[in-house]
């Protein structure tokens, strides 16, 4: 965990970073209500709470605007618990400053938007306050990036990001599909930067939020953002997902964390063999593919010569079975093996497409 960089925000914080509160802010008594639990059970680090509710569809509760920003400022007084909300556009990063909110996210809607995104961070020019940047809505990691690129070239240096999901046609168990392997990927491209996991949007419904927020620790994500309130049922936004102060403690009390490293000498001795021997599989790996390749060349040039499409479905189509077959017999999970070779194949379909161009 980056827990120095965030000690920087937070000083004193020696664990995960937790931020709660409910989706929107729907009275001031009920803001109150709800930062008193949270303080008084010693586990939340940052208030959350919408004022600003961005909604897919209109005549729905989009929260109660600059009305509700002084509600947010009196739980900072009477709790000591520092507030963040969402801005989506200039105006609310300007009204967010004025009233002296302590941290700003941008949210999966805004991120979408480059135009959006600058005009936030022209606001901020200057402006010591740390930033947040939830991920788009749909799995682009650049567009992730590149909201976080303009809040630092504005002079952000407290800048972090949040996972809460991507919306895919195919979501059956999550509201927003994880994709673990994309704010995996982004840690490995920017390792300082803390990342928060959003288990409430992701799961969508609260009986899910515990293995979400388990997933992520186990992951070495920096923190959590878990939507909570007094009576979730009656919520106004998000019901479903949105637990209790009290559930919402037990769900802390219950994980577990893990170390990057581990001071047991013999334990080390023996992770390092295991992964000389996978460096030395990877590299027979690589071997393999350039010789898979090598032949998809030959084929290319076999298929300019007759006239035939790099891309042939019906042979797709067989091979996927064949190789889901082989997956299955060597015990390996069919999803996994079909994600290595659909990149493969489109890789083949590249390099037999640039073949008959030329």
């Amino acid at each position: 965990m980056n827990i120095e960089k965030l000690n920087s925000w937070f000083p004193g914080l020696t664990g995960p970073l937790i931020i709660a509160g409910p989706c929107s802010a729907e009275s001031e008594e009920q803001c109150l209500m709800i930062a008193k639990k949270l303080k008084a059970a010693n586990q939340t680090h940052l208030f959350r709470a919408g004022v600003w509710k961005p909604r897919t569809r209109p005549n729905s509760f989009e929260g109660i605007g600059v009305k509700a920003l002084p509600w947010l400022d009196r739980v900072r007084k009477e709790t000591g618990l520092p507030i963040t909300i969402e801005v989506a556009n200039a105006q609310h990063a300007e009204l967010a400053l004025m009233f002296g909110v302590d941290v700003l996210w941008i949210g999966a809607r805004t991120t979408v938007n480059p135009f959006a995104v600058q005009e936030i961070a022209d606001v901020l020019r200057g402006v010591d306050v740390p930033v947040l940047v939830k991920n788009p809505i749909n799995a682009d990691l650049s567009l992730w990036m590149g909201a976080l690129e303009r809040m630092n070239q504005v002079g952000i240096t407290k800048l972090g990001a949040i996972h809460r999901g991507f919306s895919t046609m195919n979501t059956k168990k999550y509201r927003n599909e994880p994709l673990w392997q994309l704010p995996i990927e982004l840690k490995r491209r920017l390792p300082d930067l803390p990342l928060i996991c959003d288990p409430s949007h992701i799961s969508g419904a609260r009986d899910r939020i515990a293995a979400v927020s388990q997933k992520a620790m186990d992951i070495d994500f920096d923190g959590l953002m878990i939507e909570t309130h007094i009576t979730p049922d009656q919520a106004l936004s998000d019901p479903a997902q949105q637990v209790t102060p009290e559930q919402l403690k037990i769900i802390l009390d219950n994980l577990s964390y893990k170390t990057e490293f581990c001071p047991n000498k013999t334990f080390e001795e023996e992770l390092d063999d295991l992964r000389h021997k996978i460096d030395r599989i990877d590299q027979e790996l690589l071997h393999n593919l350039q010789l898979r390749m090598d032949i998809v060349d030959l084929i290319g040039k076999a298929k300019a010569l007759n006239n035939v499409t790099a891309l042939q479905k019906s042979r797709m189509s067989q091979l996927m079975k064949q190789r889901m077959i082989w997956a299955k017999e060597m015990d390996l999970q069919e999803e996994f093996a079909e994600k290595i070779f659909d990149v493969i194949h489109a890789e083949s379909v590249k390099i037999q497409t640039e073949i008959t161009k030329k």
